[in-house]
């Protein structure tokens, strides 16, 4: 994975937590809208927080120790962003938010959507409440707390334009979980994987709406079953290789109902270093596209 940030960086700190330095090309101006940060002491970062650079100039929040924003987010947000460009969805969902990664990406990307994130742990529910205060778009996206699994949790979500989702990798007991704060129901899956998001998502699915999520490439047939598990189409699927001459690590994917679903397509891995360990053009690309400097 390709963290946004990691601990020992050069930082300044804000109060009691970390508030991270921007690095950027000279003369790079960031894209996207602006952050309104409210006059209010509780979204920047307090004991064992820092305050990253995410897209643009909007940031999130973190825990130092915690489960921190990487390359399955990013990809995944990118990818379901391509997937509207030429239509922006006016009301979105992301399933298992966590510290509200996509979540965020989407809300800049779309700056007329209306977007809530579902998340079941209450220390990333209560980063991304206050990433969206801190980037001033809490008075239209919003995180509910609970369980995806349960209906009552997305209520009233019905109708979505864009479903996204992260599950866990991992199903419970198929290795050591961290005792880290957040980190073991972000890897492994205390509350259902890919089918159980699908089967959300079925359920908030505007009809033409598409689902967009990640899992490990090994688990393509979990995919796969799960898209028919919950009445879906998978449309779309794409690996994505670390490093030139790897296995793939993740893959992404798009699911429709049937009516809307385009005729399906893997399409060529998308590869994040070349051999030398610099980021691919192909990749450059994608962090351009998403808001991010890019050297060359």
């Amino acid at each position: 994975m390709l963290p946004a940030s990691a601990p020992d960086q050069l930082a300044a700190t804000k109060g009691a937590g970390i508030v991270r330095p921007a690095r950027r090309p000279a003369g790079w101006v960031a894209p996207g809208p602006q952050p309104r940060t409210p006059d209010r002491e509780d979204v920047w970062p307090g004991p064992g927080e820092d305050l990253c650079y995410l897209a643009g100039d909007f940031r999130i929040l973190q825990r130092v120790d915690g489960h921190r924003w990487s390359a399955d987010d990013l990809v995944t947000a990118w990818y379901a962003i391509e997937q509207l460009r030429h239509a922006p969805p006016r009301r979105a969902v992301d399933l298992g938010c966590g510290i509200g990664t996509v979540l965020l990406f989407v809300t800049w990307a779309f700056q007329e959507a209306r977007v809530t994130g579902v998340e079941a742990q209450d220390v990333s529910a209560g980063l991304a409440r206050r990433s969206l205060a801190w980037n001033g778009v809490d008075d239209r996206c919003a995180v509910r707390f609970g369980d995806l699994r349960d209906p009552l949790t997305t209520e009233g979500l019905e109708g979505a334009e864009l479903v996204t989702g992260t599950p866990p990798y991992l199903p419970k007991g198929t290795g050591i979980e961290s005792s880290k704060v957040q980190c073991g129901p972000c890897r492994f899956e205390w509350r259902g994987g890919v089918e159980d998001y699908a089967l959300a998502a079925a359920r908030l699915l505007a009809e033409d709406a598409p689902f967009v999520g990640c899992a490990a490439s090994r688990q393509r047939p979990r995919v796969e079953a799960a898209a028919v598990g919950a009445g879906l189409v998978l449309e779309r699927y794409r690996d994505v290789i670390p490093r030139e001459g790897k296995d793939p690590l993740f893959s992404v994917y798009v699911m429709r109902r049937p009516a809307a679903a385009r005729a399906p397509e893997i399409e060529p891995p998308l590869v994040l270093r070349g051999k030398d360990g610099r980021f691919t053009a192909a990749f450059d690309e994608v962090r351009r596209a998403m808001g991010m400097p890019v050297e060359r």
